[in-house]
């Protein structure tokens, strides 16, 4: 069963500018260590954190709080399954927010796509309430 839904939509321009103007303040403050590490890696910097920028606030509207009530940007980080399809690993106050969405007897899942077309970044999340025991699909 669904029980969260976000989008964001990202200028990357936006986020260019803002790693220009304020670099590891911006990046500190809204970026866990790893989100960092993998997008400092590529040659295109600006569309890897303006996907991961989106996909935070994707998460934030499927969770219903928006950037509020304890969830704060790095209680998100976008992470990769070993496959490499892009996940949300949440903790602190996104986690609990999690956590209280859940009906009893289940678990979440927490699906996410993203993509870019410059100058745009996009991120879905949907956040999916499974019976314990059960696979994905």
């Amino acid at each position: 069963m669904i029980v969260g839904i976000g989008s964001d939509l990202c200028d990357i321009r936006r986020i260019e500018r803002s790693l220009e103007r304020f670099g590891d303040r911006f990046t500190h403050r809204v970026f866990t260590e790893g989100e960092r590490a993998r997008s400092d890696r590529r040659a295109a910097r600006a569309p890897s954190y303006a996907r991961r920028f989106a996909a935070k606030e994707a998460c934030s509207k499927a969770l219903g709080t928006g950037m509020s009530h304890g969830v704060f940007w790095r209680d998100m980080e976008v992470v990769n399954l070993p496959g490499g399809r892009p996940t949300l690993r949440l903790t602190n106050g996104a986690a609990e927010r999690l956590a209280a969405l859940m009906p009893p007897g289940h678990r979440p899942v927490v699906h996410v796509t993203l993509t870019d077309d410059p100058p745009l970044a996009q991120a879905f999340v949907i956040i999916e309430a499974l019976p314990e025991g059960q696979s994905p699909a």
